[in-house]
C-alpha cells in the first residue's frame, strides 16, 4: 500500500513515522508513506496557499489550486482521495478494514478556517474522527494511517486484531499478565485453568458484559 499525505506542516509527522509499528511497517516495506508540503504546489513566490473567504468572515480558507495541483500530480487509477474534515463521515473500524484493502490513498489535511468547497470535487471520501474541532487535519490523518497500517498483512499478528474492540460491535475482553496477585487483586481463575474452551467462553461473555456497561450504544446498533 502507498499513502500520500498533503499537509501544511510536514514536520508534525517526524515522530509518527519513526516509532513503533509504523516505523517497522515502513522498514519491512509493507507500506510506503510520503509526506507532501502543500506549499510546494503554490504558484506564488511567497508559497501562499490560503486567502480570505468570499462574502466575508473570520479566518483564512485553503485555496483550490495548490490542492488540485498536488492531487493531480500524485493520482493514479488506483488512488482514493480522502479529505480530513469535521463534516466528514464518522470514522469506524469497519472503514479502517475497507481502506486497508486500497492500493493507494491520498489524504488531504484541512487547515485554517476551512477549505474551498470546490476541492471536494476531486475528493472520494470525507472523514471525521469525532465531533470536535482540531487546528488541522494532521493528527486525524495520523489516526487514520495508524489504524490502517496495523491491518495490513504481516504488520502485526492477524489474531491480534481479530478480537479487538469494535470487531463484531463488541469491546475487547479484559487481559492480565504476571504477577497473579497484585495489591490483593487476583487474575481470574479461568485464565489459569488451561481449559481453552472455558477461556474462550469467558472472554466472549466479558466482551458482551464490558460493551453493555461501557458502550451500550454499540449494543443498540
Amino acid at each position: 500500500m502507498k499513502i500520500d499525505i498533503l499537509t501544511l506542516f510536514p514536520n508534525m509527522f517526524n515522530g509518527f513515522l519513526t516509532e513503533s509499528i509504523v516505523k517497522r511497517a515502513l522498514e519491512q516495506k509493507k507500506v510506503e508513506i510520503n509526506i507532501h508540503n502543500i506549499r510546494d504546489y503554490s504558484v506564488y513566490s511567497n508559497k501562499q496557499v490560503d486567502d480570505t473567504p468570499y462574502g466575508g468572515g473570520a479566518g483564512m480558507v485553503l485555496m483550490c489550486d495548490p490542492i488540485f495541483r498536488a492531487v493531480n500530480s500524485l493520482k493514479t487509477k488506483d488512488s482514493k482521495v480522502i479529505m480530513m474534515s469535521p463534516q466528514g463521515k464518522p470514522y469506524k473500524q469497519k472503514m479502517a478494514y475497507e481502506l486497508a484493502l486500497e492500493k493507494h490513498l491520498i489524504i488531504i489535511c484541512g487547515h485554517y478556517e476551512g477549505f474551498d468547497e470546490r476541492i471536494l470535487s476531486i475528493v472520494d471520501l470525507e472523514i471525521s474522527i469525532g465531533d470536535y474541532i482540531l487546528t488541522g487535519g494532521e493528527l486525524p490523518s495520523m489516526v487514520i494511517t495508524d489504524s490502517i497500517i496495523r491491518l495490513i498483512d504481516g504488520v502485526i499478528e492477524k489474531e491480534s486484531h481479530l478480537n479487538e474492540s469494535f470487531n463484531n460491535k463488541l469491546l475487547d475482553y479484559p487481559t492480565y499478565t504476571k504477577p497473579r496477585i497484585y495489591n490483593d487483586l487476583e487474575v481470574p481463575k479461568v485464565l489459569l485453568s488451561g481449559h481453552h474452551e472455558n477461556i474462550k467462553k469467558w472472554r466472549e461473555e466479558q466482551r458482551i458484559k464490558r460493551t453493555r456497561e461501557k458502550r451500550p450504544d454499540m449494543m443498540e446498533e
